[in-house]
């Protein structure tokens, strides 16, 4: 496998495959799976099928039969036109070829011929100019399978060079060893890796080609697994500091002074983060719980009982504002119990004396604050650290880290969230994420088997279902106009509103965004008597920015309410006067940008607009949703979009609209986004370290491979005894990917 193709092959049939798909090695060529077939003793599919794959300027290799052909002088410009009618199933399409009289003879009809090239619409249907093609004819027939492969290709290299260097390299070599044991093959019903290898790329039948994948993908679990087994069992050489539970320590005294009682949920999972937080195995846990399920108290929880151990916590945000929010809110909670050594003349804040302190440490504190939090952080003052990103730079350290808590751990990377818990020393602390909507790359290591996982799967009670609904603004001007009315009802029946919006305007744009001129795409939207006939769509504009439209507003549909801004680019303070007064009640209306996206809990807010809600991601939108409905009253969301009815756009907001709760948008997320990269940093989107394995498609396979791979690891945890295996693993996580398993 590990073959050179200019050895296989030769240089002149190597250099393309390794220019244009990068292939180098006879395993790279084999590895290169096809991603679909036709039939080679039928036509082809069904039409309905077939047509279904067919877009504008995609590239295509499509396997038809001539139905006509004929050439002629072209009307008005020199040249020769030739143009073959070819049947698809009960589809037809045009090969249309310039100066090439002698197609004519090529391609007479009755004559079966892969095409390949870029498809266009002609004329009402579907057309190839200049396709290149291959008739399937005497000898070339002979050399096909009955399911003729279609590769992954490009322009410059078609998909039948791949499949003839595939059928040569496949030719000359003999089998690979099989890594996998006769036994465990048996077991499973898997043919062997030079069967599903030869099948894969020539089946005769769908049946070889399916177990051939069957086999294929069972090895890539695998492999994925016993990587994943074999780092769980090596991380047992670095344990986690031990945080028993203490019958009267400031745990204990937070439960007793609990106003509420915890939901059945949160007692459980609670049970089991204090259960392994009290030993030296590793804590390595997602905490998933719909917005408002309370995550945050579960957390303190298992940071107390940590500080009662003598450690410290950190609770990691990703906005300094949610930052903020998090410190006032555990101060809150706490009262007295977080206050130690601020109260020193009051005898009666900690009566029975047990007491910590919260520190907030964030990258805009003044030079003075900033060494106060970081004495406190390093001389273990403060049993809870609260922070941002500033928290895991260089410089900032602790007296003893035993438990680091990630709050929306979607909207930090891969080496952020595991920066802390791999700093030097003779423990690791534990790690506990937490999320309402998972990103799908942690979806994918959740069902994979390397994360353990914990689900609130109840809300507190009061709380009350968010009615969201996709506002298509674009084509039913007048559900926006009453969006503005309902606003107003909202405010007067004593409630608060947020509109949202994707871009700040003016200064600059939220991180990943890029600003332009104002123009009048925000009159638009906001003016429900607007021409959406003029509009040429939502792509034909920069995103809607908050300097734009809350103008706009004020003085608009929104004329009489109190309307403030909040956006990142704000000085912090700004940021926390606002959002001080939005919470006191003394603004109506709050025009931000995601900077309210997580943690930002106003029970009194009732009501959200989601201004170009197709310009934000599944996740993001059901975490900004989750900003209402946090208090008792009946809240409302609504997906302000000027997408077009039957869009891919509209469809996914109405699709969301209709899914409440938080792993069912982590799923729908996982389906636009796909896993992403699992043996790498990559946190969605299709580059994969995975050739056919897909968490969506395979969970139960993974989940028999995951149950193997533990006991072979088990009883051989290096795979000394297994060297097939061993190279199994290699050849799916090689040593930089394998970095990643066990990160977050």
């Amino acid at each position: 496998m590990e073959t050179p193709l200019p050895t296989a092959l030769g240089d002149k049939t190597a250099r393309p495959l390794a220019r244009q798909l990068e292939l180098h090695t006879v395993g790279d060529l084999l590895r290169h799976y096809p991603r679909r077939y036709i039939a080679h003793t039928q036509v082809t599919h069904s039409s309905d099928r077939e047509d279904q794959r067919f877009r504008d300027k995609e590239h295509v290799t499509l396997l038809g039969t001539v139905h006509s052909v004929s050439g002629r002088r072209m009307r008005n410009r020199k040249g020769h036109i030739t143009e073959a009618t070819v049947v698809i199933g009960a589809q037809r399409l045009t090969c249309t070829f310039f100066n090439q009289p002698y197609r004519e003879r090529d391609l007479q009809p009755g004559t079966r011929a892969l095409f390949s090239g870029d498809l266009s619409r002609y004329k009402g249907g579907w057309q190839l100019a200049a396709p290149e093609f291959i008739v399937l004819g005497a000898g070339v027939s002979a050399d096909l399978p009955g399911l003729i492969p279609i590769y992954p290709a490009t322009r410059k290299l078609r998909s039948w060079v791949v499949m003839m260097a595939v059928r040569q390299v496949l030719d000359l070599l003999d089998d690979p060893e099989d890594p996998l044991p006769e036994v465990l093959r048996a077991a499973h019903g898997l043919a062997t890796l030079g069967d599903a290898l030869r099948r894969v790329h020539l089946p005769d039948t769908w049946e070889e080609q399916k177990a051939a994948r069957r086999r294929l993908v069972w090895d890539e679990a695998f492999g994925l697994q016993l990587a994943m087994a074999g780092r769980r069992a090596g991380a047992t050489s670095r344990p986690a500091p031990a945080c028993p539970r203490r019958e009267d320590g400031l745990a204990a005294a937070f439960d007793a002074r609990l106003p509420f009682a915890l939901t059945g949920a949160q007692t459980t999972v609670g049970e089991s983060l204090a259960e392994v937080l009290a030993g030296t195995e590793p804590l390595n846990r997602l905490l998933q719980g719909d917005v408002g399920s309370g995550k945050t108290i579960v957390a303190l929880r298992a940071m107390l009982q940590v500080v009662d151990s003598g450690r410290q916590a950190v609770l990691l945000a990703p906005t300094e504002v949610l930052a903020a929010q998090h410190a006032r809110s555990l101060r809150a909670m706490l009262g007295s119990l977080g206050r130690a050594g601020e109260l020193p003349d009051d005898p009666t804040a900690d009566p029975d004396g047990h007491a910590t302190r919260v520190t907030l440490l964030t990258g805009s504190l003044g030079a003075r604050a900033r060494r106060e939090a970081l004495l406190d952080a390093q001389s273990g003052a403060a049993g809870i650290v609260v922070g941002t990103h500033a928290v895991i730079q260089q410089g900032v350290g602790f007296a003893d880290l035993g438990l680091v808590v990630v709050d929306e751990q979607h909207r930090f990377g891969v080496h952020q969230r595991d920066e802390l818990r791999s700093r030097p020393g003779t423990t690791t602390p534990h790690v506990l994420v937490m999320t309402a909507t998972p990103i799908p790359r942690t979806v994918a290591l959740t069902l994979y088997g390397d994360l353990d996982t914990s689900v609130l799967d109840e809300l507190p009670a009061g709380r009350q279902p968010i009615a969201t609904t996709a506002v298509p603004a674009g084509v039913k001007p007048r559900w926006l106009e009453r969006a503005w009315e309902r606003v107003h009802e909202e405010v007067a029946a004593g409630h608060q509103v947020y509109v949202v919006c994707p871009r700040i305007g003016e200064e600059g744009g939220e991180p990943g965004t890029e600003d332009d001129e104002p123009s009048r795409a925000a009159d638009d939207l906001l003016d429900p008597e607007a021409d959406a006939d003029e509009e040429p769509g939502p792509e034909a504009r920069p995103p809607l920015a908050v300097a734009e439209v809350a103008p706009m507003l004020a003085a608009g549909p929104l004329a009489g309410l109190r309307l403030e801004v909040l956006h990142g680019r704000m000085p912090t303070d700004e940021k926390d006067a606002v959002m001080r007064a939005f919470s006191e009640g003394r603004v109506d209306v709050l025009v931000a940008t995601t900077v309210i996206e997580v943690g930002v809990d106003v029970p009194n807010a009732t009501m959200m607009v989601i201004l170009d809600a197709d310009r934000f991601g599944v996740s993001q939108l059901h975490q900004l949703r989750g900003r209402v409905g946090r208090g008792s009253a009946s809240s409302s969301c609504l997906f302000v979009t000027e997408a077009l009815e039957g869009s891919p756009a509209l469809t996914r907001l109405e699709r969301l609209a209709a899914t409440p709760d938080g792993f069912e948008v982590s799923r729908l997320d996982l389906e636009v986004r796909d896993e992403g990269d699992v043996l790498g940093a990559q946190q969605s989107g299709r580059r994969s370290g995975l050739h056919m394995l897909s968490v969506l498609k395979h969970a139960d396979l993974v989940a028999e491979a995951r149950d193997e791979a533990r006991e072979v690891v088990g009883a051989d945890p290096t795979l000394a005894r297994h060297p097939g295996l061993a190279g199994l693993v290699r050849s799916v996580v090689d040593e930089a990917s394998a970095a990643f398993l066990d990160r977050l």
